[in-house]
């Protein structure tokens, strides 16, 4: 097994994997993986782990985010991850799963919880191009990051 810091993003020099990305067959679990990795490794920058995003997913599936982390700090690779993510999810079936994914890809700013959109409300203008619509919560991060 590799160690975590061999695995780790440089997140002050490059993105995280898009919130779109399926790990384990869940959206956003490759995007808090490589976040989460970063913090262990001391290569996070302006990243955080354990954010509201992230907690949708801890939510959603049961997982504690510590003892994610503390898996994470292992070195496990992307596969472990995934599989360990499924191991220990209440999610009884993929089709729970399939539709929680397509809840979050299609999630509007609108249907947030109201302390995440008013901080979308300043955090929008100021980091995403005025030309450039926001038309669901991942496009911020796709559009902010140059993947649309």
């Amino acid at each position: 097994m590799a160690s975590v810091s061999d695995l780790a993003l440089d997140l002050s020099k490059e993105f995280p994997r898009s919130p779109r990305a399926l790990l384990g067959g869940y959206v956003h679990a490759g995007r808090m993986l490589d976040k989460c990795r970063a913090v262990v490794a001391g290569t996070a920058g302006e990243y955080h782990y354990n954010c509201p995003l992230d907690g949708f997913f801890f939510e959603f599936t049961g997982i504690d985010h510590e003892a994610f982390k503390d898996y994470v700090a292992t070195g496990a690779d992307d596969d472990a991850v995934g599989a360990w993510i499924n191991e220990h999810s209440k999610v009884g079936t993929r089709e729970e799963v399939v539709q929680w994914n397509n809840k979050m890809r299609d999630m509007r700013i609108s249907e947030m919880p109201v302390p995440l959109q008013m901080f979308l409300e300043g955090y929008i203008p100021q980091f995403i191009p005025a030309d450039r619509q926001v038309r669901v919560w991942f496009d911020v991060y796709d559009i902010e990051e140059g993947r649309q």
